[in-house]
């Protein structure tokens, strides 16, 4: 009689103790980023321009213990061209034992179109976090100077312009 009524107490600790190993994973940073130079995410960013290619997302989880799937969709909320609420890129990532980021990465075919985006986090099929972005127009100038004109020169002789040979007048980007 004894062992029958301790079948049941010991069948409920050993649910409750595996139910508290399985922590579901959470998401402790979610962050976007430029390329750094090195073909890696740099530091945090929520504006970009349509030559940052590729563009990263960072996925910092809070629990290394279990397997997840970490899935991002980049989706066009505000783009020309696009159907609001389209997805443009899509990737999903399961991570191993012992791993908590996920680095995703985005490129389009060509340059990116300018627009408003976001990126939607999904940990396990379920919508965990997502991020807005910007996407505008890279610079058509460097350093905001617009156009390059050469001093006027005066012929000495006659007081009217003169065109100098060697100079040369350009409008569009002057390069660094």
């Amino acid at each position: 009689m004894k062992l029958s009524l301790l079948i049941p107490f010991v069948f409920i600790f050993a649910v409750g103790g595996l139910a508290q190993e399985s922590k579901p994973v959470g998401v402790e940073d979610i962050y976007l980023a430029r390329d750094n130079g090195k073909g890696q995410a740099g530091d945090a960013a929520t504006v970009f321009r349509t030559t940052d290619i590729p563009i990263f997302c960072v996925v910092k989880l809070d629990n290394s213990d279990s397997r997840v799937t970490v899935k991002m969709n980049l989706v066009a909320e505000n783009v020309p061209g696009v159907k609001a609420d389209t997805s443009v890129v899509s990737t999903t990532y399961t991570t191993k034992s012992g791993e908590n980021r996920v680095n995703f990465d985005g490129r389009p075919y060509g340059k990116w179109t300018a627009g408003k985006y976001r990126a939607d986090i999904f940990i396990d099929g379920k919508l965990s976090r997502n991020l807005s972005f910007e996407i505008k127009e890279a610079s058509s100038t460097s350093s905001g100077i617009k156009a390059f004109q050469p001093p006027k020169r005066t012929s000495r002789v006659t007081g009217k312009p003169t065109k100098n040979p060697y100079v040369q007048s350009t409008a569009g980007v002057i390069n660094p």
